[in-house]
């Protein structure tokens, strides 16, 4: 299988030596379309791993390669064939849009970019195709501007924007995060479409674990900067090992009277680890082991894996393995 983007032991520290993401690896080939959540909470590092991936930012360690090439080094013609294999739906649309230009203008440029048709009225053809493929209305859409729109109707645009070039990976960062509830459903269910019908892999950035839970089909939990927990969506929302995942599934509100989400609080008298778990200060779990060495992915079955002491007795696999977990 070809390696379309490969992640090696790529870690993000900014200025002031604030960690963003510590020795993530990760292969997403071509062949292979794959629907991968990626959870945590704010600070996690989820978006960092975005923008990593994107080539938007340069890793600090390790290095992200592009069909076999260094991201961060590819030509002026390599970049081309990456921005039409990779695209992005971002969490606010808004900042995308020109508020001088019809919205047109986001569609027509990769139109034109990428060469996509061979005339004005192809292109045109092929804008309203991808407009209805994510539920809008070609009519009730083109010739207006941004702030003319909801945000749900422009988040909608950008992904068909994507659907246009028709990309082999799309990273969707906090993409339903500013759009109301009922269009949460539209939007995630066109890009689980785009995966299932066009064979699309998609990197789904959320802090929201019900979503996740939803669409895709493998998670990584992050955990400060860290993988925390891994594997197939069923296993790690349903049987979750890590206690930070059992704290983020425990704090999804219920359809309950009663206030019945675990707590936050961190176990008194423990301050945070700088040498072992990095969830050791807020875990009931945590021995003085927690505290000194920093715990491996233990492999507790072929599709799913925790960075816990708890399941010392399974084994130990690299980060360079976590990819294997996803399939």
């Amino acid at each position: 299988m070809s390696a379309l983007i490969d992640l090696h032991d790529v870690g993000k520290t900014f200025a002031g030596g604030k960690v963003a993401l510590e020795k993530v690896s990760l292969t997403l080939t071509a062949d292979q379309p794959r629907f991968i959540a990626v959870v945590g909470e704010s600070g996690s590092g989820k978006t960092t791993l975005a923008r990593l991936l994107l080539g938007m930012i340069a890793p600090t360690t390790g290095t992200v390669r592009y069909q076999g090439d260094d991201l961060q080094r590819l030509s002026a013609a390599r970049r081309r064939d990456f921005r039409h294999d990779v695209q992005a739906v971002f969490q606010d649309p808004y900042e995308v849009y020109n508020p001088f230009y019809r919205v047109d203008h986001v569609l027509t440029m990769p139109v034109r970019k990428f060469r996509l048709a061979r005339s004005r009225a192809e292109g045109r053809a092929l804008i309203e195709t991808a407009l209805r493929s994510v539920g809008l209305r070609p009519e009730e859409i083109l010739g207006r501007y941004p702030h003319q729109l909801s945000g749900g109707q422009r988040q909608r645009i950008m992904v068909a924007r994507a659907l246009l070039l028709k990309p082999k990976l799309i990273v969707a960062d906090e993409p339903v995060s500013m759009v109301d509830a009922s269009l949460r459903a539209t939007i995630l269910t066109s890009l689980r479409r785009l995966h299932e019908e066009m064979g699309i892999s998609i990197l789904y950035i959320t802090h929201d674990l019900a979503t996740a839970y939803q669409v895709a089909d493998s998670i990584i939990v992050l955990y400060r900067a860290a993988v925390a927990e891994a594997g197939h969506v069923e296993r790690v929302v349903k049987a979750p090992l890590h206690p930070y995942t059992q704290l983020l599934i425990g704090s999804i509100p219920r359809v309950s009277t009663e206030r019945d989400w675990v707590g936050e609080e961190r176990p008194a008298g423990r301050a945070p680890s700088e040498t072992g778990c990095r969830f050791a200060d807020r875990c009931p779990s945590a021995t003085e082991h927690c505290l000194l060495q920093t715990p491996p992915l233990f492999r507790v079955a072929d599709d799913h894996a925790s960075a816990c002491f708890l399941q010392r007795n399974a084994p130990a696999m690299t980060d360079a393995q976590l990819s294997s977990l996803l399939a």
